[in-house]
């Protein structure tokens, strides 16, 4: 059995033990680098039913594992029904940790945007994945790396960032393709990603009144505070609230005076700060995201596409009733793209030269995107 039809059986043995197991492992070989990941899918999932997901993205030095435990969904995803997913950065060499790449460092070239658009395109061929509402949210790197995806791509229905911010070249240069809302929690007394901003960083309200902008937000916020419940965490919190942004979108920020390096809700020994106990960062964030799913997407979920035949050997027909596709990617099962199209009407395309066993196709024209299982039959 040759490595590529090994993988695909344990991925496919991995979905049939479903029901003895929630957590499923997986990697694959994207831009010629091995990342690994891992999903929790909640016992109320049923297959066919769409269920919403939420990118779940680690700080530097910890990875998708720690970020599972300490900023935890799990419980949540567990009676509201969602699949949440802890990816893992890459090494970065001169620190020797795990980081996400969102173009501040100038010597990476590692493409996380493509894993993690690769990475949701991998799941969804196997799970039922509502495409409007899919969400994106991480702690510290991980949350500047969720403001990068915003800005680079159109896939996020609403984004969060826990104690991250954008660089100022991320500030300065992003032109998200649609309206994001989006989420803030940070201390003041974060010692490593400042809540004032730094020569390389933004200060947290600057983020969060570039975000109103971009949404048609009112620019002054509506400040309620958060009820001191804990008062031995040396925290308190406010809620600012920018609305009646386009389609009523809103944007969040929860400013919490002397909160640390932290996540609140999860408390962890930390030597970064206070971790506030008056609310649940986790709950907040889901509470904000279950409000929005992408018009775009949702308005065509009519839309019928369908490929054939399936199994292939040789020329693919596409198709999308009452739309023109115009773009047509196939990964194989590793995420590797094979073969790529755009044209202003694709009916058709030539896989007799691809080798036989599983694929993902990605349909795409104005206003819709589907993706699609392909089985490549031998010649």
């Amino acid at each position: 059995m040759s490595k590529r039809m090994l993988f695909v059986f344990l991925f496919l043995a991995a979905i049939t033990e479903l029901s003895a197991q929630t957590t499923v492992s997986g990697s694959f070989v994207h831009d010629s680098i091995l990342r690994t990941y891992s999903f929790y899918v909640p016992a109320s999932y049923i297959p066919g039913q769409p269920v919403p997901l939420i990118l779940n993205l680690h700080g530097t030095g910890t990875d998708g594992a720690y970020q599972a435990q300490h900023r935890d969904f799990r419980p949540i995803a567990d009676t509201a029904n969602f699949i949440v997913v802890h990816p893992d950065g890459t090494i970065e060499p001169n620190l020797n940790q795990r980081f996400w790449n969102y173009g501040n460092v100038l010597s990476s070239t590692v493409d996380d945007v493509g894993f993690l658009e690769v990475l949701i395109d991998t799941i969804s061929a196997h799970y039922s994945i509502d495409q409007s509402r899919v969400y994106s949210v991480g702690m510290s790197n991980g949350g500047f790396m969720t403001y990068y995806l915003a800005c680079q791509t159109n896939r996020f229905a609403a984004i969060g960032s826990v104690t991250g911010s954008m660089s100022t070249g991320m500030y300065n240069t992003c032109n998200p393709a649609r309206p994001t809302p989006s989420i803030h929690i940070h201390g003041t007394s974060d010692p490593i990603n400042t809540y004032t901003g730094t020569s390389t960083s933004m200060g947290i309200e600057q983020v969060s009144l570039f975000w109103a902008n971009e949404n048609g937000c009112d620019t002054i916020p509506i400040i309620i505070p958060v009820a001191d419940i804990d008062t031995t965490d040396n925290a308190t919190a406010e809620r600012y609230i920018y609305a009646n942004g386009i389609n009523g979108n809103t944007v969040e920020h929860f400013k919490v005076t002397g909160g640390g390096h932290t996540w609140p809700g999860q408390y962890v020994f930390t030597f970064l700060g206070n971790t506030c106990m008056d609310f649940s960062a986790s709950i907040e964030i889901w509470r904000f995201f279950n409000r929005y799913r992408l018009t775009s997407v949702a308005e065509h979920e009519a839309v019928e596409t369908g490929i054939g035949p399936n199994p292939v050997s040789g020329k693919l027909n596409i198709h999308a009733e009452g739309h023109t596709v115009t773009g047509i990617i196939i990964l194989d099962m590793q995420g590797r793209v094979v073969e790529e199209q755009t044209n202003e009407n694709i009916t058709s395309i030539d896989l007799s030269h691809l080798k036989a066993g599983f694929y993902i196709v990605k349909i795409s024209g104005e206003g819709f995107y589907a993706t699609k299982k392909l089985v490549v039959s031998p010649q």
